[in-house]
């Protein structure tokens, strides 16, 4: 199958599907001075779709519109075929159905040009569950965001086991050409990524929750005015990096590895071993990328009085 190289060159995104992550992908790409064309059964789906991007469109010129950027750039077409045909990608919104997914991903397949990779916002189905139906799937990868796509930048791209590397290689350097941060996955995982860790914070809520040892108004703050400040900058793995002081994870890990058997969460603990230890410590080293502990304290530290400052300044306008 041939492939396009140069992403550069695409100047016309087909977005199918119209709910709010639909219409989010929408409005990202029309800010990013694309022709979109949308395709939605719902006979209520233009009119939808409109209220989405018009509702986006003030954070959007806030955070600077690329040149030619419009929301008359928007077409809302009849057909399946008519949004497809001249795309040059394709990012599939529809909802979370699985034999819904398997048949409108093979006719997206039927109808795009075959050199235009497919991609799917599933955030519940592996990629090897959809493509099952397609002529092409080798084209067909996940190319999964966060709500609402036009503000938050991370996508996680991933293919199955009938995707070409190409293809999922072409999706991640899309997703960068339009401004996205992007997790391009080696492995399909339940959940992705993101979701996981996720579901791990929601599920300790709830069980805080249901026994009554903490309020949903405590458990926010204790996010928000606590380890959230942090995470802007620093994810979990250095977070915890600097909690060991100079000597980083590897102190961490010697000094606190025991508490991972303490029963603070319903989840279980892996088990602490050396190469475990030794994985997480690399890992930091290799994310810090030669930045010293104090040089990321400095930088954590900026950045939390900058992100304290601008949620006041919005809370206050």
């Amino acid at each position: 199958m041939p492939k396009r190289t140069d992403v550069s060159a695409v100047d016309t995104v087909a977005c199918v599907g119209a709910g709010v992550i639909g219409g989010g992908w929408v409005a990202h790409f029309l800010a990013k001075g694309f022709r979109v064309l949308a395709y939605d059964p719902a006979p209520d789906a233009a009119g939808r779709l409109a209220r989405i991007v018009d509702a986006a469109w003030p954070a959007l010129t806030a955070l600077g519109l690329a040149e030619g950027a419009s929301r008359d750039n928007l077409t809302v077409t009849a057909t399946l075929a008519e949004a497809v045909g001249p795309a040059g990608f394709v990012q599939e919104s529809a909802p979370e159905k699985l034999d819904l997914k398997q048949e409108l991903l093979a006719e997206i397949d039927a109808a795009t040009p075959s050199d235009v990779v497919i991609a799917s916002s599933t955030s519940g189905y592996a990629m090897s569950e959809m493509q099952v139906a397609a002529a092409a799937p080798e084209r067909l990868v996940v190319g999964h965001p966060f709500n609402p796509p036009y503000l938050i930048p991370l996508v996680e791209v991933v293919g199955g086991r009938l995707t070409e590397p190409w293809a999922v290689e072409e999706a991640a350097a899309f997703y960068r050409h339009v401004g996205k941060s992007v997790i391009t996955m080696a492995d399909e995982l339940p959940g992705f990524i993101a979701n996981r860790l996720q579901e791990a914070l929601w599920r300790e809520a709830l069980h805080m929750v249901a026994n009554g040892e903490a309020t949903v108004e405590q458990i926010d703050t204790a996010i928000t005015e606590g380890p959230g400040l942090r995470w802007p900058v620093h994810g979990p793995c250095l977070t915890f990096h600097l909690a060991g002081g100079e000597g980083g994870m590897a102190h961490m890990l010697d000094h606190f590895g025991p508490s991972l058997k303490s029963p603070w969460t319903r989840l279980d603990a892996p088990e602490l071993t050396a190469e475990l230890r030794d994985r997480m410590v690399e890992g930091c080293e290799d994310e810090a990328g030669g930045r010293s502990i104090a040089g990321l304290v400095a930088e954590r530290d900026r950045a939390i009085i900058a992100v304290q400052r601008a949620v006041e300044g919005a809370r206050d306008a």
